[in-house]
């Protein structure tokens, strides 16, 4: 999978948190790398984006509805390695896992 120079305001989709917050994570004004990856026998999408900083992971269905975030990475260059957790989220409940 190759990844694509992808606008911001195309790929920053909402996400529910368990709260009911309504976040965005991305800066619409900025380019991201991306693509996304249909999910097999579903309507639903893999979709990945980063920047020089941040990893995401999520699925989610037609034009970004129902999305969820599967990993959120921040690079740390001290390390030079992803940091951070990997979540799941299950019905209003976020899994973590370091």
């Amino acid at each position: 999978m190759e990844l694509n120079a992808l606008k911001g305001s195309f790929t920053n989709i909402e996400y529910a948190l368990p709260n009911g917050q309504i976040v965005k994570f991305w800066d619409d004004n900025k380019i991201y790398l991306g693509n996304q990856l249909h999910k097999k026998d579903s309507d639903r999408c893999y979709g990945i984006i980063a920047d020089a900083k941040y990893l995401m992971v999520s699925e989610y269905s037609g034009f970004g509805a129902d999305a969820e975030i599967v990993v959120f990475k921040q690079w740390n260059d001290a390390e030079n390695k992803f940091i951070g957790t990997t979540c799941i989220m299950e019905k209003q409940r976020i899994i973590l896992i370091s």
